[in-house]
């Protein structure tokens, strides 16, 4: 299924390392039809001869497809910088019964809107991506004895779709003991510009990287570059066991000048191939508010060496700080482009998550170019629709192109997505089949496993506070179908019946705050 169009990532860092202003979200053109190719326009036809059936979820008894949305450039909100990706249709199987996508472990979306509501106000629908608010909570899924990756699916009755059904697919990557961890040669590349100064950024990225180094081996190391009107070196590579040295670097950190990314972000590439080792980790690790007004207007030098050193095994994982004027859009892309992991940074109690209780999936990668690839029986099921997932959409026909880059997924990290599903018959059993297939990083080989796809009577309740959340984000986001039936006070209530643990009511905190903030 090609869903919805993605936006060349040039065309992103073209205008955020210039520091350009974007101005309002462009109106939603049809089908996106402007830019879409080959089979993306025969799927845009078709959504658009069916938009005359769309209605809001409660009353989608007819209801097929309803009319993509177009991907306009990305918005900014005062001095805040994000993308509307468009929101995915149902679908039906009688005309596209295959669901492929990228994996997808990035959280950032869920931290950044958790910032807002925290100062007392809901984010930009643009600031959310669903897929982002449900995989920020670790599910409960077994790890895999011998396989790089279990699969698990189940589902039930949908809490806020009358008549549907939810369908989880999960996946779990391989636990890799911290004793086992490969040696990591990390390069930190560090923004510390004037717009650093603000709201303590910069001493919150300085805690932040001294819990990582706390963590690190004495076979690791650790290279450190700054940019601000320029980038230069302020420590070589150096091994971890010489920790004072290390974070005495980091703790001399003060804020220069404009933001000549590009050029930090050079550095930091080259200093990573002087270091390379041959089957351990190399990873450049910037960390930043995204604003970028001084280097290479273009951009596009640099996003291809961003591909390139990410073929070369130097992968880039971006951290962000900073509320007001922080650049989303940029910094989720080039964590994709580098194939590495997004996150932002809203606080030392995040910081301790990320660089401790997730090391070692931070930086040990497990597997490239994991896609996954869904195929709904059209006997069983009527039309489907995938929450989230819109900017890591994949072509069905490219799921077994290997060149096809896709997402990357690290140790002991799991991988959820939701369906909402109108089956054709309510006592059905499978309604379809799962396929994963990805790189395996340890083989060099390709793999391919699957598995198929059923539900229960009831969701577990696990997947109740999934639910919770997903809808939550649908609401937040402006969804077509959240419009009519979303409700904070529904999310809540089933959010309050699932939630356990800390994280989890985190997020009930965040609902409550929502409608405190709504007003109703």
């Amino acid at each position: 299924m090609r869903k919805i169009m993605k936006v060349s990532t040039i065309t992103i860092l073209v205008a955020s390392m210039a520091g350009c202003s974007f101005g309002g979200q462009s109106s939603p053109q049809s089908a996106a039809t402007a830019q879409a190719g080959g089979g993306q326009n025969q799927l845009a036809a078709r959504t658009e001869s069916s938009m005359s059936q769309a209605a809001p979820r409660s009353s989608m008894a007819d209801t097929a497809h309803m009319k993509r949305q177009s991907v306009p450039p990305p918005s900014r909100t005062d001095s805040m910088y994000f993308k509307n990706y468009g929101t995915n249709p149902f679908i039906s199987t009688d005309e596209d019964n295959l669901s492929t996508f990228a994996a997808d472990v990035d959280t950032g979306s869920y931290t950044v809107t958790r910032s807002y509501i925290q100062e007392g106000s809901l984010p930009p629908p643009d600031a959310v991506r669903v897929e982002e608010f449900i995989n920020y909570f670790p599910a409960n899924y077994p790890a895999p004895k011998q396989q790089t990756f279990g699969i698990q699916v189940d589902g039930g009755p949908s809490p806020f779709g009358s008549g549907y059904q939810l369908v989880r697919v999960g996946i779990k990557g391989k636990e890799i003991a911290l004793e086992n961890r490969k040696a990591a040669h990390l390069v930190f590349v560090i923004d510390v510009s004037g717009s650093m100064d603000q709201e303590n950024r910069l001493e919150l990225v300085k805690k932040s990287l001294r819990v990582l180094v706390d963590q690190l081996s004495p076979t690791d190391t650790v290279g450190i570059v700054v940019y601000g009107s320029q980038g230069r070196v302020v420590l070589d590579p150096t091994s971890a066991e010489n920790r004072r040295a290390i974070l005495s670097a980091i703790d001399e950190l003060q804020p220069e000048g404009s933001t000549n990314a590009e050029e930090g972000l050079q550095l930091g590439y080259e200093m990573a191939a002087r270091s390379f080792e041959r089957g351990a980790i190399n990873r450049v690790i910037l960390c930043s508010d995204g604003v970028a007004n001084v280097g290479e207007t273009g951009a596009n030098g640099i996003l291809r060496s961003i591909e390139d050193y990410a073929r070369k095994e130097i992968n880039l994982s971006t951290f962000g700080f900073g509320m007001d004027n922080y650049n989303d859009v940029l910094m989720e892309q080039l964590a994709d482009k580098g194939e590495g992991q997004y996150a932002y940074i809203d606080s030392f109690s995040e910081a301790r998550r990320v660089f401790t209780e997730a090391l070692t999936g931070t930086l040990q990668t497990i597997a490239r170019d994991v896609k996954i690839q869904v195929e709904f029986d059209p006997k069983a099921v009527d039309r489907y629709r995938l929450l989230g997932y819109e900017n890591r959409d994949v072509r069905d026909e490219d799921f077994r192109n290997d060149r096809t880059d896709a997402g990357e997924v690290g140790s002991g990290h799991t991988v959820t997505a939701l369906y909402e599903v109108k089956v054709k018959n309510e006592e059905a059993g499978k309604l379809g089949d799962v396929r994963i297939r990805y790189h395996n990083v340890s083989t060099k080989q390709v793999e391919e496993v699957s598995h198929p796809l059923q539900i229960q009577s009831k969701l577990s309740t696990e997947l109740q506070f999934l639910a919770s959340v997903a809808e939550f984000a649908e609401i937040l986001r402006e969804s077509y179908w959240a419009r009519e039936d979303g409700s904070l006070r529904n999310v809540l209530k089933l959010a309050e019946s699932s939630a356990t643990g800390e994280q989890q009511l985190e997020f009930v905190r965040m609902v409550k705050d929502s409608l405190a903030i709504r007003g109703k």
